[in-house]
């Protein structure tokens, strides 16, 4: 059984020798540990850093954000032949100690991804605005992804092999989100665990202010929603056009009884328009249905090929003893 720890990394050359440092290199039911080092294009000394701390291997890649970071690792660590994938950050945010508790529930077979609860709603360094929106956006992605989520945006988080060859990331944002919604389209064995957070060392790097968050993870939760539930979506604005246009119809029914009908022929109009717009939205329902459909079949495609990929790894092997 082997165990690979990921790492994104931009631009922490100071905090990563003391984040890897912490890391653990024996938990009983592993037989390997091995950390992975993503460098998203830092422009320090991040690289020599984790050379000189003990990494196992190095991928550098483009810089192009933390979502597509995170998937780089996933699709390393499945060439480096991992059974269990856990994601933790760079500034140390996480208890290293809770890998343990992560990967505890995938080595029982209990479930095939793991996320890491940190109590959001306690802890000291979130604003109470802050706090209320981790426990809101929550909710709305339980709901979206057809299980209770408690801490959604958590990045500390431990996948079996299996969910990790199922996990795509789309969204250039974040991935906490999305692949949350797609594990429980392709119903995903997910549980969540709780976990300890250690003290604050630098300032978010994802969340650039309240509405910079708030506008980034709404955007992200509809987009993935709608790709895997098109119909649903699309069905339920047809439903309000429609019973709007219902709705204008009865009223004009009722005066037109009354004997008042020829001042309410505008009512008419508006019906007839609502529930055309009703109907052709129904109807783009169906063809985004259709496409969702067809993106299956891509993604099992997807799912195959990397099940049976035997491309050689892309990351630096780091040659000297670990820490």
């Amino acid at each position: 059984m082997k165990l690979i720890i990921q790492i994104p990394c931009y631009n922490e050359a100071e905090t990563l020798p003391f984040t890897l440092k912490q890391l653990p290199r024996h938990i009983d039911g592993i037989d390997e540990i091995e950390i992975l080092i993503i460098d998203d294009g830092s422009r320090d000394e991040t690289i020599a850093a984790a050379r000189a701390s003990g990494a196992d291997h190095i991928l550098p890649v483009p810089h192009g954000g933390l979502a597509r970071a995170f998937s780089a690792g996933i699709e390393e660590s499945l060439r480096l032949g991992a059974d269990i994938i856990v994601n933790t950050d760079a500034d140390n945010q996480y208890c290293a100690e809770d890998i343990l508790t992560l990967v505890q529930p995938i080595l029982k077979n209990q479930a095939d991804l793991v996320v890491g609860d940190r109590g959001v709603a306690t802890l000291p360094y979130f604003s109470p605005v802050k706090r209320l929106l981790q426990r809101a956006g929550s909710q709305v992605v339980s709901q979206a992804a057809g299980f209770a989520i408690p801490d959604a945006t958590s990045g500390f988080r431990a996948l079996s092999r299996l969910a990790a060859e199922q996990t795509l990331v789309l969204s250039d944002y974040s991935y906490t989100l999305e692949t949350l919604i797609g594990a429980g389209a392709r119903r995903i064995r997910v549980l969540s665990v709780p976990i300890r957070t250690n003290p604050k060392t630098r300032p978010s790097r994802l969340m650039r202010g309240i509405w910079d968050y708030l506008v980034h993870s709404t955007i992200t939760i509809m987009r993935a929603y709608t790709m895997y539930r098109p119909l649903r979506v699309f069905t339920s604005f047809a439903l309000v056009f429609m019973a709007g246009g219902l709705a204008l119809g009865l009223r004009f029914l009722y005066y037109f009884m009354q004997g008042q009908g020829d001042g309410h022929v505008q009512s008419v109009i508006l019906m007839a328009v609502l529930l055309m717009v009703g109907v052709q939205t129904f109807l783009i329902g169906l063809v985004a249905d259709l496409i969702s459909f067809n993106r299956k079949i891509l993604e099992n495609i997807l799912i195959r090929q990397r099940q049976q990929d035997q491309m050689p790894p892309q990351s630096e092997k780091v040659s000297q003893n670990k820490a």
